[in-house]
């Protein structure tokens, strides 16, 4: 059956503990935890609030910036990478998720200049095969998640997506997929998830400028009938932003509230995925 999140970016960034009983209130089943810095998450603070508000993490998301580049021509770089993903798996097993998801096969960033896609391809998948083998050992999926061109250039859609989890080519290497990219990216949203199949294991349900789900024009009527043709049985997160931080605006541009409160777009957005899968 499937399940609810909502990733804390919702209401606060950094990550905050403060959000996961707003989250339990509004009615979700877990929440998404983005690692902006793994030196600040304590696991023991996390677990306390998970447990004493009975929500689960769904998943941990990746945030790659510059410094951690998987596709870069800097071994150093792609070292960083590597070992920052390394220990996003290290927090999902202590936080009893057993999801990486996001953008794992670079840093997250426009593209100003013509790039050598072909190595930069191949850098990448060495990379994240380094990471794939330390998460089968630990019992932890990565989930690669194809973004609009906007924000990269090497995976933006789901034919790249499948070919590069392909040629990594390991059993914990798996989809994930975002509505909001697809939009931009696809061009049968429902034919790019029958695509996706059983490969499926993360799903951000996100409307097409980022507000509540159900409130734009996404096809979620062909979102619901593919999920459930494939067998998807596992989260739909939220995925959406806070405006008016500025290192939201600068990597989202997120310029202006999407809802009357972020309450009211979680709870309105949670409202119409529930009435939509069931």
């Amino acid at each position: 059956m499937v399940r609810f999140g909502v990733v804390s970016w919702v209401w606060v960034y950094p990550f905050d503990t403060g959000f996961i009983s707003r989250a339990k209130e509004i009615g979700f089943d877990g929440v998404e935890i983005p690692v902006e810095d793994p030196r600040y998450i304590d696991v023991k603070r996390v677990r306390e609030e998970l447990n004493s508000n009975g929500i689960e993490c769904s998943s941990l998301c990746a945030v790659l910036s510059p410094d951690r580049d998987a596709k870069s021509v800097d071994e150093t770089v792609r070292r960083n990478a590597i070992g920052y993903i390394k220990k996003c798996i290290d927090l999902a097993v202590e936080l009893g998720t057993d999801i990486v998801a996001g953008p794992l096969y670079s840093s997250v960033g426009p593209t100003l200049e013509v790039p050598d896609k072909e190595s930069e391809w191949r850098r990448s998948v060495y990379s994240v095969r380094d990471m794939a083998e330390y998460a089968e050992d630990r019992g932890v999926y990565l989930c690669v998640e194809p973004i609009n061109r906007f924000e990269n250039h090497l995976v933006n859609t789901v034919d790249e997506a499948l070919k590069f989890i392909e040629e990594v080519d390991s059993p914990n290497v798996k989809m994930h997929f975002d509505t909001f990219h697809a939009n931009i990216e696809e061009k049968s949203i429902r034919d790019s998830l029958m695509k996706c199949g059983e490969t499926l294991y993360h799903f951000h349900a996100c409307e097409n400028d980022r507000g509540a789900p159900g409130s734009g024009h996404i096809p979620w009527r062909e979102v619901a009938e593919a999920l459930k043709s494939i067998g998807y049985d596992r989260y739909m997160v939220i995925e959406t932003f806070q405006p008016g931080i500025k290192e939201i605006a600068a990597a989202a541009a997120i310029w202006r509230p999407l809802a009357p409160s972020q309450d009211s777009l979680a709870r309105d957005g949670l409202n119409f995925l529930k009435r939509l899968m069931r």
